[in-house]
């Protein structure tokens, strides 16, 4: 989960292509309490470079926390996607 100003400001494509990027599976969505909740599969190193990423944003962002709870993959995600 991603707080701050992260609606409205390009941060769900931001963090698909950088996912993308890094070879990582999943999704990412607007919540409706104006966070961003991602949900990402892939290597753990991959995803601790996403998660530094993730902490600057695209410019108009402004990141105040991210969230994170680790858990097994389930491989159920074969790209990563933006969720509407």
């Amino acid at each position: 989960m991603v707080s701050g100003r992260v609606q409205g400001v390009g941060y769900r494509a931001f963090a698909a292509r950088a996912a993308s990027s890094r070879g990582l599976f999943g999704g990412v969505r607007n919540l409706g309490d104006g966070r961003v909740e991602l949900e990402v599969e892939g290597a753990k190193a991959a995803i601790e470079a996403l998660l530094q990423e993730l902490m600057e944003g695209p410019p108009a962002a402004h990141v105040t926390q991210i969230e994170t709870e680790w858990a097994e993959a389930d491989d159920r995600f074969s790209t990563f996607r933006i969720w509407y």
